[in-house]
């Protein structure tokens, strides 16, 4: 019997270098910029992480590119063996390496959840992670700016007392172009208040007797916080004595 010869079959010997190279490249995902694409850790340093994605060289996320976050620790972010998303920046730098970014992949997955909620008018909630001249900063999946005079119903004098701390507010205003996401917590302090006031005005009746502590006083009488409201008590109701000015009767913080 003839020995049957199959064609398909060849030695590695035999190829150039340029014909394997050409083989591993038909076997590789080839990636464009601005592509998504998934990855394993595969290795940490202190300012890159590299990424398995399939490519014939593993790709680089600088450590500028992992977090929303300034100068974090890369090992703060990401572990060995997480799968994570990254964004394409660069198809090859000057080494032939993959450039990727994955705060930008972040990015765009948060943009159209941020999107989503300012169209709904719902409220986001993020960490205050800077103080920035004019307000604050606010991880929300991706950089909230907070401006100072939205941040509490009245003007905050210290800002840095909220570094840290998470807050709701809602988005009032988004451009993409500008990559801008502006927030305000004083609108959403403002309706839980106006739901508030108008729990406490259903429930009252004339003749209540009532707790209160003295909010302000005024030339025609004292302001009194009711929990949530306030109420005047005019200067003429303060006593049954004559009142020359209501600092005579009561003082701020008093309870009456």
């Amino acid at each position: 019997m003839s020995e049957i010869q199959n064609s398909s079959v060849f030695s590695l010997d035999d190829m150039s270098d340029e014909e394997m190279n050409s083989l591993i490249d038909g076997t590789i995902t080839d990636f464009d910029e601005g592509d998504l694409v998934t990855g394993t850790v595969v290795k940490i340093e202190h300012d890159e992480v590299l990424l398995d994605i399939g490519f014939k060289s593993e790709g680089v996320i600088p450590a500028r590119e992992l977090s929303i976050r300034k100068d974090v620790n890369p090992e703060d972010v990401v572990s060995l063996g997480d799968t994570i998303e990254a964004l394409v920046l660069q198809k090859e730098d000057k080494e032939g390496r993959l450039i990727l970014s994955k705060k930008r992949a972040e990015y765009e997955r948060a943009w159209n959840r941020v999107e989503e909620k300012f169209n709904k008018g719902e409220n986001v909630e993020g960490e205050v992670i800077e103080v920035v001249k004019g307000g604050l900063i606010l991880d929300i999946g991706l950089r909230g700016f907070l401006p100072a005079s939205l941040v509490d119903l009245r003007r905050v004098k210290d800002l840095n007392a909220y570094l840290g701390t998470r807050i709701e507010a809602r988005v009032i205003e988004m451009d993409r172009n500008r990559n801008n996401v502006v927030l305000s917590r004083r609108v959403v302090l403002e309706e839980a208040r106006k739901a508030e006031r108008s729990e406490i005005l259903s429930k009252l009746k004339p003749g209540m007797r009532l707790k209160g502590t003295v909010s302000s006083i005024v030339d025609f009488g004292a302001f009194v916080d009711l929990g949530g409201i306030d109420g005047l008590i005019h200067i003429s109701e303060l006593s049954w004595n004559h009142v020359n000015h209501p600092s005579e009767v009561v003082k701020v913080g008093q309870e009456v």
